[in-house]
């Protein structure tokens, strides 16, 4: 037996590094603080037991019980004021978002890279929303339908503001996540808004990278008002031909930085 083999032999089987208990012990609070919440009927914005209460209810020393803690405030489910306390936070997509961007940007060149997966979802969301606003104009089991020409009012503004930009040759990032926001809006789904957000920051953290834009202001302009105007009308082909021609440019950038 050479010396390494005797060394190993020699040290104690089963004994569990520190940081890994340590991982562990964070982990159990980690899951003690949404028992919590789930068995206390906590809502965003309630407040938490504080640090120390925490620590005394688990029998959990304070590394671990603050390393649980930053975990949970990354991913939205505790958001901690200072000054103030420990709150249930919003649900946060800031985790994916970086995370996915990131990925985006060291696949960049392949053929089918993350971005690339990440547009091609959103289009085929995007396409699936618009129907189902067209469809929601029928009501259903009764029930009222969408009154869309009056739920989408404010969308006209948002329009003539991008066509006053698309005019100077500019289309602002905000004007164009506005329209997709309140286009959606009627849905009442708040995960749609958070998730086509998510979409959003990664492509608009990415957008420098793809090269110039095939389409113009003007119809960058155009091609929202089309998608307006075919939901308004209720004409499902045109709504889907007008979300495709929507993406039809960022598919060819992508297209041509993988050829690259």
């Amino acid at each position: 037996m050479t010396d390494d083999q005797v060394r190993r032999a020699a040290k104690p089987a089963g004994r569990v590094p520190v940081a890994a208990r340590r991982r562990s012990r964070a982990t159990e609070v980690q899951e003690a603080v949404k028992d919590i919440i789930l068995q206390r009927g906590l809502v965003t914005g309630d407040a938490l037991p504080t640090e120390s209460e925490l620590m005394e209810e688990l029998g959990i020393g304070r590394n671990s019980v603050r390393e649980a803690l930053k975990v949970l405030q990354a991913v939205g489910i505790v958001e901690i004021r200072h000054g103030f306390g420990m709150f249930v936070g919003r649900m946060s997509l800031n985790g994916f978002v970086d995370e996915l961007a990131f990925h985006s940007r060291i696949t960049m060149q392949d053929e089918r890279n993350h971005l690339g997966h990440l547009i091609e979802i959103r289009e085929v969301l995007e396409s699936g929303l618009v129907l189902r606003l067209i469809d929601g104009r029928e009501g259903v089991d009764g029930d009222e339908g969408l009154d869309l020409p009056t739920l989408l009012t404010p969308i006209r503004e948002v329009i003539e503001r991008m066509q006053a930009e698309a005019a100077v040759d500019v289309v602002s990032p905000e004007t164009d996540r506005l329209f997709h926001d309140l286009l959606y809006r009627p849905l009442g789904n708040p995960l749609v808004g958070q998730l086509l957000g998510a979409f959003w920051e990664v492509y608009h953290q990415l957008r420098d990278d793809l090269g110039t834009p095939d389409e113009t202001p003007v119809d960058v302009a155009r091609t929202h008002r089309d998608i307006y105007w075919a939901v308004l009308a209720g004409d499902r082909v045109a709504a889907t031909a007008a979300m495709r021609d929507h993406f039809a440019g960022v598919r060819a950038r992508l297209a041509r930085l993988g050829r690259g």
